[in-house]
């Protein structure tokens, strides 16, 4: 308002007008109407202390004080809230309180004072001030500068566990977690006990630009993280990253987050834990306790500002838990498969070299291909030695040679003959064990797929004729061979094959010398 008394003051000492406006920094065309209006109504300096500015005012603009009564107030309890509700902004509460006042025949306030109107309402009630912050619309998270230490129980080595800290900012409602690592896993998962702590989700996500949740942020565009989108899209939220190196755009995390690193992490810092689950539950009484403490600016504590102001304005929990996921890109090995870290699980064979999504849950590894899910398999979680492997995934050699059996390769080599049944019982009791045997009766299936069965029989039966140890390489080459059955002379690379690996056998030969002499 106008220093109307100063204004006079400074006049009676003689000061003219450009003075006057330097010194009270008014314009000259205010001055120079006040000393005009007072001269006409008989007003001069000294003036009775009980003559205020504002009676001042109405002496010297009756006009303006009889327009000022047809002004409409604003009904500001009303507008709190209003602007509490989805997509409800001061401008347009003020185009609706216009209509309220064209209606009533009532002067409305322009916008500027509409809006400082209610503003100071707010500030007097302590009222939340929903201008910038709505209620159950962001929720801001980050991970806490210090560590809480573990101490492990056998060796006194002290291991750190890491704070995660959610916070809403309209009512301050805070959540904190601790967690042993701050991997992706964990990461998801606090999002997830977050919701359920607070009873619902909000409609924004304010993350940090930390490599779990934001693949890439720049000013062109943003990469989220596959699970993390996966994340927000079952809750049914959608992530706003903050500005790279702007800590502002996420003031109230920053700020709990400080606030819980002193409440939480500084109260029990002479605390020992011997169990990470021992530091959790001393965290989450530690949580209770600042989530009830009282407001240093205004009534009520976060829980209470919560309950009363924001918590029906949250969107409701999705019916289906959620199952956090771990995304990556793998080549398929050679022996067509991905991992999950711990075991190897198989895909289609035909895919060995190409790159697949492998999408890894506490209970199941998916694998896409171009978007198709190619393979699902349940998850493991104990160190298997070999792959876990679905048949269909195999060529067709590697899926027939995991259905043979002992009795199949009995049953196949009866229909052939006894030789040859005797050359399979060989081939499978050589070993220690029959599968020792398997490779070699697979071979001699694969002749039979070439040769007649009387030409494998009588291969078999040559080879026990002239060894009593056949070898499925000694059976390949009398196949091949164009020496007759009972030819008794064979060739020096035949008898090569047919000899023994160990000990000194005496041949036909030998005997034969012994007679010429």
């Amino acid at each position: 308002m106008v220093n109307y008394r100063e204004i006079l003051r400074l006049r009676s000492l003689g000061n003219n007008i450009t003075r006057i406006a330097e010194t009270l920094h008014s314009s000259r065309h205010t001055i120079r109407d006040v000393e005009r209006l007072a001269d006409e109504k008989g007003i001069s300096w000294p003036l009775d202390e009980e003559l205020t500015n504002q009676k001042l005012y109405h002496l010297l603009y009756p006009e303006r004080s009889e327009k000022a009564q047809v002004f409409m107030e604003p009904d500001c309890s009303l507008i709190h809230r209003e602007l509490a509700k989805k997509g409800v902004n001061l401008k347009l509460l003020w185009e609706e309180y216009k209509v309220r006042c064209a209606a009533a025949g009532r002067v409305p306030y322009q916008y500027t004072q509409f809006c400082e109107r209610y503003r100071s309402w707010a500030r007097k009630s302590k009222a939340t001030m929903r201008i910038h912050h709505k209620p159950g619309d962001a929720m801001e998270v980050d991970w806490a500068g210090g560590t809480l230490p573990i101490t492990d129980p056998v060796t006194g080595e002290a291991v750190p566990a890491y704070l995660f800290v959610g916070v809403l900012p309209c009512s301050c409602f805070a959540y904190a977690e601790l967690c042993s690592d701050m991997q992706l896993e964990n990461w998801l998962l606090c999002h997830a006990h977050a919701y359920s702590y607070f009873g619902g989700v909000p409609r924004l996500l304010i993350p940090d630009n930390l490599r779990t949740g934001i693949t890439k942020n720049t000013r062109y565009d943003t990469i989220y993280n596959r699970s993390y989108a996966e994340m927000a899209d079952h809750y049914d939220t959608a992530i706003v990253p903050t500005r790279v190196r702007r800590p502002k755009d996420k003031s109230h995390a920053e700020g709990t987050v400080s606030y819980a690193s002193t409440w939480i992490l500084a109260a029990l810092r002479n605390e020992t834990f011997f169990s990470l689950a021992e530091a959790q539950e001393a965290v989450a009484e530690k949580l209770e306790k600042l989530n009830n403490t009282p407001f240093q600016k205004r009534e009520g504590n976060r829980r209470e500002a919560y309950l009363l102001e924001e918590k029906e304005f949250m969107q409701p929990l999705p019916t289906d838990p959620y199952e956090p996921s771990v995304w990556s890109e793998q080549t398929v090995l050679l022996d067509y498969t991905v991992t999950d870290g711990l075991n190897k699980y198989s895909v289609p064979y035909d895919l060995i070299g190409e790159t697949v999504s492998v999408r890894v849950t506490r209970n199941a590894v998916e694998a896409f291909f171009h978007g198709t899910r190619i393979a699902v398999h349940v998850r493991t979680h104990n160190r298997m030695r070999d792959p876990v492997t679905i048949a269909a995934h195999m060529p067709e050699n590697h899926r027939q040679y995991l259905q043979y059996t002992e009795d199949d390769f009995r049953s196949w080599a009866n229909t052939i003959g006894p030789e040859t049944e005797k050359v399979v019982s060989f081939f499978l009791e050589s070993g220690r064990a029959p599968e020792q045997g398997f490779k070699s009766c697979v071979s001699l299936k694969r002749y039979a797929e070439r040769y007649k069965p009387e030409r494998i029989e009588s291969a078999c039966r040559q080879i026990l004729t002239f060894s009593g140890t056949p070898s499925i390489r000694g059976i390949g080459i009398l196949l091949k061979s164009p020496i007759p059955e009972k030819s008794r002379t064979m060739d020096a690379s035949v008898k090569q094959s047919l000899r023994r690996s160990h000990g000194i056998t005496r041949g036909i030969d030998q005997f034969r010398g012994g007679d010429e002499k």
